[in-house]
Formats: C-alpha cells, sequence, structure tokens
C-alpha cells in the first residue's frame, strides 16, 4: 500500500514539474522570437524609405532583381525591399542561419550560439504593406498607396505534428517626409 501511494504521489509531483519544463521552454522560446522579430524590424525600418530616384508610392512593392541576386538581403537598401521575405531557419542578413555557424568558417560568439538545429522549425517573415494614415495596422487595398507603410515582422514555430505557432509579432509605421 505504502508503495502504491509513494507512486503515485510520484508520478503527480512528475507531472507538475513537466508541466513547468514545459512552460519554462515556451516563455524561453517567446523571449528569443521577440529578440528576432524587433532586431529585423530595426533593420527595415533603419533603412530609407524608398530607393533613390524611385517614388515613394510604387504599387509593387519588394526588392529588385539586382537585390535578389545574392540569394540574401544584404543589398536591401529600402523598406519596400523586404516585402514578403521569409527565411527557414532564421538568418543573418548575408542568410547565415542563426545557430552556431559565424558564416566565415568560425562560431558564433559563445554569448549567440544555441545547439545545433535549434531553429530548423523557426520561420521569419517580413510583409510591408501601405496603411492609410487615420488607421495604421490596416493594409489599404492592392493598388492603393499613402505616405505611410506597416512593416509587420512575424517568427513562426513549425509544430512536428503539423500546423504553425507564432511565437512573435512586431509592427513599425513609417512615414515618408518629403525633402523641404
Amino acid at each position: 500500500m505504502a508503495i502504491g501511494v509513494t507512486a503515485m504521489a510520484g508520478s503527480v509531483l512528475l507531472l507538475g514539474l513537466t508541466g513547468s519544463v514545459q512552460s519554462t521552454q515556451e516563455a524561453m522560446h517567446q523571449t528569443i522570437a521577440q529578440g528576432i522579430a524587433e532586431q529585423l524590424a530595426d533593420e527595415v525600418v533603419g533603412c530609407r524609405y524608398m530607393a533613390p530616384g524611385t517614388t515613394p508610392y510604387q504599387i509593387g512593392l519588394g526588392p529588385s532583381g539586382s537585390e535578389l541576386a545574392t540569394g540574401t538581403r544584404e543589398l536591401f537598401n529600402d523598406v519596400d525591399d523586404f516585402h514578403d521575405f521569409t527565411a527557414q531557419p532564421p538568418e543573418d542578413p548575408w542568410g547565415v542561419p542563426l545557430g552556431q555557424d559565424d558564416g566565415a568558417g568560425g562560431e558564433r560568439h559563445p554569448a549567440f550560439q544555441l545547439p545545433e538545429g535549434y531553429f530548423d522549425r523557426w520561420r521569419e517573415e517580413i510583409k510591408v504593406y501601405y496603411v492609410d494614415e487615420s488607421d495604421l495596422v490596416t493594409p489599404l487595398p492592392q493598388g492603393q498607396t499613402s505616405d505611410y507603410r506597416l512593416v509587420e515582422v512575424r517568427v513562426l514555430y513549425e509544430r512536428p505534428e503539423g500546423g504553425t505557432r507564432e511565437l512573435a509579432r512586431v509592427r513599425r509605421v513609417v512615414a515618408y517626409v518629403p525633402p523641404l
């Protein structure tokens, strides 16, 4: 009888510990994903609003052929270049997946390393939309432009059992300010 009670108590304790570990892991995933999304949003809004010599009201958002030539985002130099960008696993501007490799045959600084394959099921996505100044979160219909663009960065996790889960979403609005 004592062994049975001890076994039941142990299983309840183990079940509680498993739930706690899963909650901690989920919180860690969300924290890392939020950092990735914030950094990516900062990278996008740190670029100029439009490429030199172009109009701020272009209809087709996205990188040009020459900016896509490297297969990375290292040549993206204005906000609209990032429209429809996606990478799985998440990567730095030079196309090196986040984790261990520094892209130069070595390893990243230990503070920026995670186990090999940690991000294999993670995906980063960027969308850029025109929005109206009175509603800065709802994309305008296709073909309409404004002086405001919404940059939306999402970090997703593809579950082994199927489906995706959003770990982080960051939205930033950038405005076109004409030169004086």
